[in-house]
């Protein structure tokens, strides 16, 4: 048997569990629960001081992934997908434009081009001279019945889950497109990874458990007298746990400040000295700034890369600025006066005025251009807000360093001078690489990314250079170099952290350890 092991310093969850299970039992977090009634942050906490004494032993890991039904999700299961409407429509109503669609159906702009974008590549559905969609050949949306099978499937099933291992080639293929791990409210279902992890007792366990039962310890002992019981007398005939007066006190440290807000203070302190000016914005923003002036178009699956929270109360705003507003719309009819060709649809001056809050920082930075001076460089912190699932790389409420630089001069390498000072000085990586990537306002893009020592590599944010149907309808004809970096993740690598989630910790006493800078 362990000599090490203190009998009465084990806590009654551990006790519990080594009286309940024997040498061979697979032990996992649903059998804790099950004879023992653990919640899940009990199970953990009775495996981790186990195993960390040498009582309890990992086994196996497994992960099973599974697809739960969203309440998008459910409608789509109740009033049909967007591909299944639109195509029922064309079929009764016969050919109409994208406009005529998206009034009839109720459904916004990008939804029915995306689902046109899909429904034709497919060949199910054709565009005329005219620009009218057609149904061509219903036959061809395989894509789309297996889509509702899947629904009626999830509908029926057990808490709305559908397992992986259930689905056929097929329809794994085709849920890869119609889930999302994170800001999954936008689609019909959610990707869930769930983890079992199985131990077992080790030799010391036996012996160890056969003196807990010999001394008539038992995991039921109270841990803290309540007055009730010194009311009712209960306490006379109760078992209590035995007290450790040798434990330390905690310590009481004096105030100090907090490492990120010290950290985001560095940032603007260097960012200021290398002359740029600070701006920054409203929470809530339009569709117009947030997007619509950032050439994003309002019908296409590119303005997916940016999920987010409308307002209720008011929903829209009175109106947008002109002659912002014009040139705008004009970039994404028809290219304006840039040399584009544009988007080629009726841009919806309605939408276009809807309130949210602000997903990109990158929207005050469309603001900014109307009154920047040329040459200039101006920077913010912004706080930003996206529907999404948080674990140790993202946040649904996070902050992005965004910037701009305007200058007849600047260019490509400019940019990437600007993005090794924030990878390298600012967030302290040391191996730090550049990935093409796509923006549908800037051009080229390129997505910086740096390796983390316990994370790995992950993306810092995008930049590029706004393409002139971002600048010229702002009234700005020179280059503009743009980024937008998640200060958040920089402040990972900086303060030796592994978690997001620890930036922004109740936990004063994590606070109080980490390093300022």
């Amino acid at each position: 048997m362990k000599t090490d092991v203190d009998l009465k310093g084990l806590h009654p969850l551990e006790v519990r569990l080594l009286l309940e299970f024997s040498a061979g039992e697979q032990i996992t977090a649903s059998a804790l629960s099950e004879r023992l009634g653990y919640k899940v942050g009990q199970a953990n906490q009775a495996v981790s001081w186990l195993e960390a004494k040498g009582l309890l032993v990992e086994a196996e890991r497994t992960t099973a992934v599974g697809f739960e039904l969203t309440e998008l999700g459910a409608e789509y299961a109740r009033t049909g997908t967007p591909e299944e409407r639109i195509i029922a429509l064309l079929r009764d109503r016969g050919p109409l434009r994208i406009p005529d669609i998206t009034a009839a159906l109720g459904l916004e702009n990008k939804d029915v081009g995306s689902a046109y974008g899909s429904l034709g590549k497919a060949g199910a559905l054709e565009m005329d001279g005219e620009k009218r969609i057609a149904v061509k050949d219903p036959d061809a949306a395989t894509d789309v019945a297996l889509i509702r099978t899947l629904l009626d499937r999830a509908e029926s099933a057990d808490g709305r889950l559908l397992h992986e291992v259930d689905l056929s080639d097929d329809e794994r293929r085709v849920m890869e497109s119609v889930s999302r791990k994170r800001g999954a409210a936008s689609a019909p279902f959610r990707v869930i990874e769930r983890e079992t992890v199985t131990y077992l007792l080790t030799e010391d366990a036996a012996p160890v458990a056969g003196a807990l039962a010999k001394a008539g310890i038992t995991g039921q002992e109270i841990g803290q007298l309540t007055p009730e019981m010194i009311r009712d007398g209960s306490w006379r005939s109760a078992t209590f746990r035995a007290y450790n007066i040798n434990v330390p006190p905690a310590q009481s440290i004096i105030g100090r400040r907090n490492p990120y807000s010290a950290y985001l203070d560095e940032v603007k302190d260097k960012l200021v000295s290398l002359g740029f000016e600070q701006f920054d914005g409203s929470l809530v923003e339009t569709e117009f700034w947030n997007s619509d002036a950032l050439f994003m178009p309002q019908f296409h699956s590119a303005r997916d890369i940016h999920d987010v929270y409308q307002l209720e109360a008011p929903t829209h705003a009175r109106e947008i600025e002109e002659p912002y507003l014009s040139q705008v719309a004009s970039a994404h009819e028809n290219g304006w006066t840039t040399g584009s060709r544009g988007w080629r649809y009726g841009f919806d001056r309605d939408f276009t005025k809807r309130l949210i809050l602000r997903s990109q920082g990158t929207a005050v930075s469309a603001r900014t251009l109307r009154s920047a001076k040329v040459p200039g460089r101006y920077f913010g912190m912004l706080r930003c807000f996206r529907p999404d699932d948080v674990d140790a790389t993202h946040l649904s409420d996070f902050y992005q360093t965004e910037g701009i630089v305007l200058g007849e001069d600047v260019n490509l390498k400019t940019l990437l001078g600007l993005l090794e000072m924030f990878a390298v000085e600012v967030a302290g990586a040391t191996d730090v690489k550049y990935v093409p990537g796509y923006f549908p306002f800037t051009e080229p893009s390129i997505e910086v990314h740096i390796k983390h020592p316990v994370l790995g590599w992950f993306e810092l944010g995008g930049s590029g250079i706004f393409r002139p149907e971002v600048t010229e309808p702002q009234g700005v004809s020179v280059p503009v170099l743009a980024w937008g970096l998640g200060i958040d993740r920089m402040a990972l690598m900086k303060l030796g952290l592994d978690d997001l989630r620890e930036l922004f910790t109740p936990d004063i006493q994590n606070v109080r350890r980490r390093r300022v800078g």
